[in-house]
């Protein structure tokens, strides 16, 4: 048989145990609520406008892309459950009990004082001194701490709210495009607005015999490479015999030639029909001679007498 110290020994044991595993301390359920907003994409393509007419007369021309978009939208309402408890600490118990005991006895009190009071007392003192109370001197349970709580996530419920479709057309803004002249390929970008800014007396095209190329090719492809378009310009036979001679024009050195070779230039151009090219570079001639006045005002007079062109005076105003 077990003798008298031996069975002290194990019922210390036990209640030591039992204090250092005690219950939690279940707390009342709190809940989250957030909107949450799941886009799925379903298209996804790229448009290039090309222009009128498809068949180039002109050396520029303006190319417009955009990047096209369909998703599903879906809104939910969600709900994030919390389970609360405050865990067990043994050694709050030291405190605990002996004010366990004091706020049991409040409560016994409150609610004989309640009865006086036509039940107009409220909870937290009838039935919160009570339970605090209880919980108190229950050596396996501590008091309520709303500071000390934990919780654990028990439960998500998802409530659909919408759904609907959306779409987005967004210009293909400062974005690469591929370019091809025949066998040669040219990299070029767009601008803010997803312009792509052709000119065939521009570089890289300026470097290049366009007098045989029929086409331009026109490629752009999304970063992942899983969505691309193509569409095409076709060059007039009119224009790729132009090109060379308005190249010349427009960059053969200017400053060994005199008044009446500009304002040859500057005719030529206008008849070849690029007067958007004569423009500029008469423009750039009236820029060139801004400091020799006198220069200038022959050069605006002789393209007036000559070519019937009708430039204001830079030096009017």
């Amino acid at each position: 048989m077990f003798n008298r110290s031996t069975l002290a020994l194990g019922g210390a044991a036990l209640c030591g145990a039992l204090l250092v595993s005690g219950c939690a301390n279940q707390m009342s359920q709190r809940s989250e609520h957030e909107e949450r907003v799941e886009r799925k994409l379903l298209a996804h393509s790229l448009q290039i406008d090309v222009g009128e007419p498809k068949v180039l007369e002109l050396p520029q021309r303006r190319v417009r892309i955009h990047e096209q978009k369909t998703f599903e939208v879906t809104e939910f309402d969600v709900t994030r459950l919390y389970e609360r408890y405050t865990p067990y600490q043994g050694w709050r118990k030291v405190y605990e009990m002996p004010l366990g005991a004091m706020a049991l006895l409040a409560g016994v009190g409150a609610n004989v004082a309640n009865i006086f009071a036509l039940g107009h007392l409220p909870d937290s003192i009838t039935h919160g001194w009570i339970k605090d109370g209880l919980d108190g001197v229950n050596p396996f349970m501590n008091v309520e701490s709303g500071g000390r709580a934990q919780q654990n996530l028990t439960a998500v419920e998802e409530v659909q709210r919408d759904k609907r479709m959306e779409y987005s057309s967004l210009p293909w803004s400062e974005r690469p495009v591929e370019v091809l002249t025949g066998k040669q390929s040219s990299e070029l970008t767009t601008d803010r607005q997803g312009v792509l800014r052709l000119n065939l007396l521009d570089s890289p095209f300026a470097e290049q015999d366009l007098s045989r190329i029929g086409k331009l090719e026109i490629r752009v492809e999304d970063a992942q490479g899983e969505v691309h378009s193509d569409s095409s310009l076709t060059l007039s036979s009119t224009l790729r015999g132009k090109l060379l001679e308005a190249h010349d024009l427009i960059y053969n050195d200017l400053e060994g030639d005199d008044v009446n070779q500009w304002v040859h230039r500057v005719k030529r151009l206008s008849q070849l029909g690029l007067e958007e090219e004569a423009s500029e570079l008469e423009q750039s001639l009236i820029e060139l001679t801004r400091n020799d006045p006198e220069l200038q005002r022959e050069f605006l007079k002789t393209l007036t007498r000559k070519a019937g062109r009708l430039v204001a005076d830079p030096g009017a105003n």
